[in-house]
């Protein structure tokens, strides 16, 4: 592939949180709105599944290649892919019933970093207007212990840490900037927060790193995926056929493949007539090597 195919013409309403378990040769992804979704696709047998959550959810890591951890509206839960049951093990700002979770990801050391924002998305799906900062982040180790990092958040986006492991990215959406900070991984702790990096086309969504250190971020209302030198400076633009580009991870056994989720959600009947295949998953084949999604530790 010299462009973004589509790999799958699921129509996500919102797909997003994509990752790739590498000891299990699958790609996951989730369909956020209500009836939310994971998707499961197999490249053992090319086996596409599809489970209906509980609740809406919006954020995972591989636990084993029986069990997923799942960030949900409320909190953190483990869904056990083979009897399919969806257990809360974790409850997350009983303070704040209006606040739901968003993106997240594990770190290298299996601690999973998971950001709030107001909950802008209602039963039927449709939006919810956002009205204050109310997010957090806050990193969950092996023993579920919460630590809060950061407050006053909008959208909790870009989940990604340098090959060395000493930077971690993170963007709040509705700022319009990825920033940088030094990361003391030992003491899971964040600090020096610069601005890394902008961009004249749409907004910051979710992202991943390649093996060079370079940050490939999705653009929502940008029809695009950025990769970023480790320096912000804009190295190249994927364009994708759709408005509304959400996440992105590498896969594929070499894990020379990117995969992008999109989104419908929010959409005209004209918009969508003019670009059917959003909320479609894309992939696009690479030069260059991703890096591996990281499990949450047991």
């Amino acid at each position: 592939m010299t462009k973004v195919e589509i790999f799958q013409d699921c129509k996500n309403n919102l797909g997003e949180g994509i990752i790739w378990s590498q000891d299990t040769n699958t790609l996951f992804w989730l369909d956020i709105p209500r009836p939310s979704k994971l998707h499961k696709y197999s490249f053992n047998n090319n086996k596409h599944q599809i489970f209906e959550m509980p609740e809406m959810i919006t954020a995972m890591a591989e636990r084993d290649s029986k069990n997923l951890l799942i960030a949900s509206h409320f909190g953190i839960n483990n869904f056990d892919l083979v009897n399919q049951s969806f257990n809360q093990i974790l409850r997350l700002e009983e303070d704040k019933p209006y606040n739901r979770c968003n993106d997240g990801a594990a770190d290298f050391l299996g601690n999973f970093w998971i950001g709030t924002m107001q909950n802008n998305i209602a039963e039927d799906g449709s939006n919810i207007d956002i009205t204050k900062n109310s997010g957090s982040l806050y990193c969950i180790d092996k023993n579920l212990n919460i630590t809060n990092h950061e407050n006053e958040i909008g959208i909790s986006n870009t989940f990604a840490w340098s090959p060395q492991n000493d930077k971690f990215y993170f963007s709040d959406t509705l700022t319009g900037t990825i920033f940088v900070y030094d990361y003391d991984f030992e003491n899971k702790v964040i600090s020096n927060k610069k601005q890394f990096a902008q961009f004249d086309r749409g907004y910051p969504d979710g992202s991943t790193i390649d093996s060079e250190g370079f940050l490939w971020n999705c653009r929502w209302d940008g029809s695009c995926v950025v990769r970023f030198d480790p320096n912000g400076k804009v190295d190249k633009v994927i364009e994708v056929p759709v408005p509304n580009v959400t996440s992105c991870t590498f896969g594929g056994k070499d894990l020379k493949t990117l995969f992008i989720t999109t989104a419908r959600m929010g959409m005209t009947n004209e918009q969508l007539e003019k670009t059917p295949h959003a909320g479609s998953l894309f992939a696009l084949d690479m030069d260059v090597q991703g890096k591996p999604d990281f499990q949450f530790a047991n």
